[in-house]
């Protein structure tokens, strides 16, 4: 594929992870929001930027946000399942998000090749 092909790919990867922000982020966090209602307030922070780079669409940095809290805030054996929990959401959602514009590549490239020239 020549280097047009290849910035085509990677517009429309990034096209479908805008286009997935717009909606909501896919990843239910009602789990560890309430696991965390009764914690102290810097975890309970921590957790609420967690959930809002999530919503953002902001997945590694989640992810990395939820690692910090699982090792520095001593978290009870439910917020720490919930912690593993949404991590693996996340990492599932961004696995769908990588096979969604995998899948639709082909048939972007394919479309560029009808466009008429400039």
């Amino acid at each position: 594929m020549n280097r047009f092909g290849w910035l085509c790919v990677g517009v429309l990867f990034i096209g479908v992870s805008l286009v997935g922000c717009g909606k909501k982020s896919g990843v239910d966090t009602s789990k560890l929001e309430s696991s965390f209602q009764s914690a102290a307030p810097a975890p309970r922070s921590d957790v609420r930027k967690a959930v809002a780079a999530i919503r953002d669409g902001n997945y590694s940095d989640a992810i990395a946000q939820l690692r910090r809290i699982a090792t520095k805030d001593n978290p009870t054996p439910e917020q720490q399942q919930a912690i593993k929990e949404t991590i693996a959401a996340v990492q599932k959602r961004m696995a769908d998000l990588a096979d969604h514009a995998t899948a639709e590549a082909p048939n972007t490239a394919g479309d560029l090749g009808k466009s008429p020239p400039k």
